[in-house]
């Protein structure tokens, strides 16, 4: 059986189910590399050149990580866009050839361009000729392909139900399946976001790959709800939430977790639902410096909703994270008490 390896990061957390399901479907097996730890990190921050942002290094030692199991490829798409007139970040783009040009002795690479900003001609062509590897037969090549879109639909609901990517992908890992018992978070106001409760709930935006990654993000929703706080990500918001905080901006955003993430601040800041929101971001991405430039100028002009800006890289303090983010909860905690009199 030919094995796949697949790294543990970056779009891992946003596609690893369609990905998964679209190769098993052809007879392929999946070996993901090994949760982040030092070693990993570290390994990626050697092969690095220092302007490299923190999710590519960690990307990087991820890479190395697999290249020590027995695979017979490694996948690496480069994905240029994922809708019309919007694009990822340029690491994205650039991601294979940065790989193969860094880090020696790797695996073939299992190259899959896909660029959804034209016309999608261009990309059936790149899912046949990678699935051609793999099988002769073009409908079942075909038919892989329409069960891996149905699993990564599967997978986005639950998000919306109020399960974080970690929680999700935990799941489909070591039960195969998608959780059971999520809760309706539909744009925030189907569930206990929106009603008058003493939980605190709080917003937690910024890229998944950085905070569903537990070492790179010192395990922050866990923190949270160890203080007894309930988190609302954004990918628990629906797409119409967040265009609809999107709109705001006075003129259109063209990256997509751009957009994403700052339509999910604005909408959040008027909306009453969240009594706080702790903006991540990783040190070193273009990106996020406008983003969270943006995001923090509304809030501070606004002065509606509380704001806990963090930024993360490789030589973050686990001690100095949670201070801060004791330090914020408490604070929003006295407000409130102050303002029940």
């Amino acid at each position: 059986m030919t094995v796949i390896g697949i790294p543990r990061s970056l779009l891992y957390y946003n596609y690893y189910p369609a990905w998964k399901c679209f190769f098993e479907e052809l007879g392929a097996e999946i070996i993901l590399s090994d949760k982040t730890t030092k070693n990993i990190l570290d390994s990626g921050v050697k092969v690095a050149v220092d302007e490299t942002c923190l999710p590519v290094k960690l990307f990087f030692g991820h890479v190395q990580n697999l290249k020590e199991k027995k695979i017979d490829y490694m996948f690496i798409p480069r994905v240029v866009s994922v809708e019309k007139k919007r694009y990822l970040c340029p690491k994205f783009l650039g991601l294979p050839n940065m790989v193969t040009n860094l880090i020696k002795d790797l695996p073939p690479i299992l190259h899959l361009d896909i660029d959804l900003s034209k016309k999608s001609k261009g990309y059936y062509r790149e899912i046949y000729d990678v699935g051609k590897l793999f099988s002769s037969n073009p409908v079942k090549i075909a038919l892989a392909y329409k069960k891996s879109i149905k699993k990564l639909q599967e997978y986005q609901k639950q998000l919306l139900f109020g399960v974080t990517p970690m929680e999700c992908l935990q799941s489909l890992e070591e039960m195969g399946e998608y959780p059971q018992d999520g809760k309706i978070v539909e744009d925030g106001e189907k569930s206990g976001f929106g009603r008058v409760t003493n939980t605190l709930k709080i917003a937690v935006l910024g890229h998944s790959y950085n905070l569903n990654d537990s070492y790179i993000s010192m395990d922050i929703f866990k923190k949270l709800q160890g203080m007894g706080v309930e988190i609302l990500t954004t990918e628990m918001l629906s797409h119409s939430a967040q265009s609809s905080g999107a709109s705001k901006l006075r003129k259109d955003m063209f990256w997509t977790f751009g957009k994403e993430i700052i339509g999910s601040a604005y909408y959040l800041l008027n909306k009453g639902i969240v009594d706080g929101v702790v903006l991540v971001v990783s040190f070193g991405c273009g990106p996020d410096s406008l983003v969270g430039e943006l995001i923090e100028r509304i809030y501070k002009r606004e002065r509606t909703l509380p704001l806990l800006f963090l930024t993360l890289d490789e030589h973050s303090g686990e001690a100095g994270v949670l201070t801060r983010l004791e330090a914020f909860i408490d604070m929003i905690r006295l407000n409130k008490k102050s303002a029940v009199g």
